[in-house]
Parts: structure tokens; sequence; C-alpha cells
């Protein structure tokens, strides 16, 4: 342990050497005060803004064609492999379909449910010309589906003012377009009301 002199002498030499442009007396004011702050400020790190990825924007996707199907691909044999998946994730997801299942449980999973490979047909419609299509949803968008036939051909099918029927191990669901107006990522999220008006 230093003597009270030596410390003195250490705390005197510490001061000169940290404020070299300060004179002697006012380092002995300093000291008589009994306290004193060092003027030290430590950088602030700049914390870097990390950049988020930006994706595609809608027109971009529209120039890169990214969800156009090629005419070679417009064939409905393709996409039964994917029926087939579809079914077994619905199985599961219904805990296997059985026949003391209750409906409206069903219904509500299938609301929710991930309809790309499903097997749909339009029921009722508003214009004649669409009812009757039946075919495997190769794609869901906001306001359409787009459904493969089995003549090949590809049909995009509004869901506006339709209304689609699906059927799986004996239990069919309509799905009324109009309150579908959803992407699929968004309609996994929403809560759906089990009473209210049914219209086209």
């Amino acid at each position: 342990p230093q003597g009270s002199e030596e410390a003195k002498e250490f705390v005197h030499a510490l001061l000169k050497r940290g404020m070299p442009q300060m004179k002697d007396e006012a380092i002995q004011e300093f000291l008589t005060r009994k306290a004193l702050v060092l003027e030290h400020y430590p950088k602030k790190k700049t914390k870097q803004k990390r950049k988020k990825a930006k994706g595609f924007t809608a027109k971009q996707r529209r120039e890169l064609r990214l969800f156009e199907i090629e005419p070679e691909q417009q064939r409905y044999a393709i996409f039964l492999p994917l029926h087939e998946l579809w079914k077994q994730y619905i199985r599961d997801l219904c805990h296997g379909l059985k026949p003391d299942a209750q409906p409206h449980m069903i219904q509500s999973k299938l609301l929710k449910a991930d309809l790309h490979g499903a097997i749909v047909t339009v029921t009722k419609s508003k214009c004649p010309s669409y009812v009757g299509i039946t075919g495997i949803i190769l794609q869901e968008f906001k306001h359409v589906f787009k459904i493969i036939t089995k003549e090949d051909k590809l049909k995009v099918v509004p869901k506006l003012n339709n209304v689609f029927s699906l059927e799986i191990d004996g239990f069919i669901s309509y799905i009324y377009g109009s309150k579908f107006l959803l992407r699929a990522s968004e309609r996994s999220a929403k809560k759906f009301k089990l009473k209210g008006t049914i219209d086209l």
C-alpha cells in the first residue's frame, strides 16, 4: 500500500499525463475539491444496419414470367401425383377423415388448407361458361385459381361470383369464391365466420 504522499504524487502524475494542457495550479485546484470527473468519452460504436433482402416486385415477376407454366408442361397427367400428395396432406390435416368426423370441423380446416393439387369443380357461377370446369388447382392467387383440366387446358377462373366444390373420401366441401379473396398465405391466418350470408 502507498503512503499519502506517494498517492498524491501518483494522482498528480496521472492528471499531468492525462491533461497535459492544464497547469499545475489548475490540477491542484481540482484535487482540493476531492472530486474529479475525467473527461473521457468512449467512442460510440455505430451499428451497421442490416439491409433486408428485397424480393422481386410484381412487375419484375411478370417480366421474368416466374409464375407462368410452359405450354409443354400444361398436361393433366403430370399433376396427378401432386393431387395424390394433396389428398394425403388433407387426410393428415383432418386426422384421417373418419366417418364419425364432424363436418364443420373438416370444413374449418379445409378453409385454411393449401389447395394446390386439389381437384375442384365450378358448380355455380354468374358466368355460365365457367360452370362445369373441373381440374387440378395449379396456382392460387388472391383473385383467381389456375386450373388444369383433363383436356390439358389451363383455365384461369376468377374466385369472385363463383362457387367451387371439392371432394375427398366422400366428403364434399363448397368454396364460395367471393368470401375467399385471399392469398393462400393470408388465408391460413384468417378467422372465418361459420355463419353469415352466402351468395355468389
